[in-house]
């Protein structure tokens, strides 16, 4: 209950920094900033505009606001395709050599016994619904600051965006395939 209360308050004071610094930015001249600060402000913008999905996340099953049948892979062939043309395998690799390459770390995702894939399912989903909330959040406040004449933080923002959000995204579908082909196996053994 604690942890839901403080994730939860957490989550409004991100939203509400995030608010902040676009309104600030949409009151300050674009040529007002260096590049060290267009990348700072982009960086910073992204981490706000993501953790307020993550920590909701955390602690709701914020992925039942998509319906089931978002989540089922509809064409596999094409999201390999994309999976290797875009490089989300590099990806998938910083990403185990940096956090989840500690076995703690993958347990919280899958136990390796059969009832994990349950849970891998949903932590998919739920990494999934925040990490599409934050893009579309992302591309929204890049578009209002396009409007108001931020190009670079417009440019840096989004390849932040679609690096942190969109490649999380396709990795989780790859795992749902796998989620599936896995399930399929165990039940042709029973």
């Amino acid at each position: 209950m604690i942890k839901k209360l403080l994730f939860s308050l957490f989550s409004i004071f991100l939203a509400y920094q995030s608010i902040e610094l676009l309104n600030l930015l949409i009151h300050t001249n674009a040529a007002e900033f260096s590049w060290i600060a267009i990348f700072g402000i982009s960086l910073v913008l992204n981490l706000f505009i993501t953790g307020v999905f993550a920590f909701l996340g955390f602690v709701y099953k914020t992925n039942a606001l998509l319906p089931s049948s978002y989540y089922q892979i509809k064409n596999s062939k094409s999201l390999t395709i994309i999976y290797r043309r875009l490089g989300v395998e590099f990806f998938k690799t910083l990403l185990l050599k940096a956090f989840w390459g500690k076995e703690k770390n993958r347990k919280k995702y899958f136990s390796g016994a059969k009832t994990g894939i349950e849970n891998f399912d949903f932590q998919t989903r739920q990494s999934e619904f925040g990490h599409l909330a934050s893009l579309i959040a992302v591309l929204m406040v890049s578009f209002i600051l396009l409007i108001n004449g931020h190009l670079a933080i417009f440019i840096i923002t989004t390849i932040i965006n679609l690096i942190g959000n969109l490649y999380p995204i396709i990795l989780q579908r790859m795992h749902r395939i796998q989620i599936e082909r896995l399930t399929k196996l165990l039940e042709k053994r029973k």
